[in-house]
């Protein structure tokens, strides 16, 4: 999506509706001094021990927040889509800490990067601002609670079913990629993939996935729960 700086104002209302507390002369400070960004699809936003500079405000796209471990295996910890905060930008902004996990562009994306030093300042004086990022910072904590338990208590098998189940109609995606939003290697995804498969519960084809048997599926994510 394409913005023209003088829609900015309208654009960041609707998508971020806290920032209707500020008045005409402050949003247009905001916009004056956000950088406006680009990437395509695939590009690093941040980076794993990188400083931090800005609080996102993303117009287009999505950005996928993974976590590597030191053998190359990733874990997607979280998606940010227009309208949402990062938390992990929010913590590394209010601790003056370093990014402990990396941003990839998912797809094409377009966002605003807000200075340090303004994000401080909406912190301290707009009410509305702080809730709106503390908000959501709540509301990740408990998805990553949430993750925290599957990774430790669930077996593989039940998060992928639980995964697939989650994924409307016919899943695109391949073998790799659902590897990596599992934390797992493609070996083991690929083979219990061929295991629900033979099972009738999955259809395979060419980086697509059919659910058949959605009962079954669903009797192999309660598994134990």
């Amino acid at each position: 999506m394409d913005t023209p700086q003088d829609e900015l104002p309208q654009t960041l209302l609707a998508l971020y509706p806290p920032l209707h507390s500020l008045s005409a002369e402050q949003l247009a400070a905001v916009c004056r001094a956000t950088a406006l960004l680009k990437l395509p699809a695939g590009a690093q936003v941040f980076a794993e021990r990188q400083n931090c500079f800005g609080f996102p405000l993303i117009l287009a796209g999505t950005i996928k927040v993974v976590k590597s471990t030191a053998t190359g295996r990733e874990l997607l910890l979280y998606r940010v889509e227009p309208g949402e905060s990062c938390i992990i930008t929010s913590s590394c902004l209010l601790a003056r800490s370093p990014y402990s996990a990396r941003g990839i562009a998912e797809t094409p994306l377009s966002l605003l990067l807000l200075p340090t030093a303004m994000f401080d300042r909406l912190i301290d004086d707009n009410r509305a601002f702080r809730d709106f990022v503390f908000h959501l910072f709540g509301e990740r904590i408990a998805e990553l609670m949430e993750l925290v338990e599957e990774v430790a208590f669930q077996r593989l098998d039940q998060r992928l079913a639980k995964l697939l189940l989650a994924k409307a109609g016919v899943i695109h995606a391949t073998h790799q990629h659902l590897a990596e939003e599992l934390g797992s290697v493609r070996e083991i995804v690929s083979r219990l993939l061929k295991g629900f498969a033979a099972q009738g519960l999955v259809m395979l084809a060419r980086e697509q996935i059919t659910v058949i048997d959605r009962t079954g599926l669903q009797q192999v994510a309660e598994i134990n729960r």
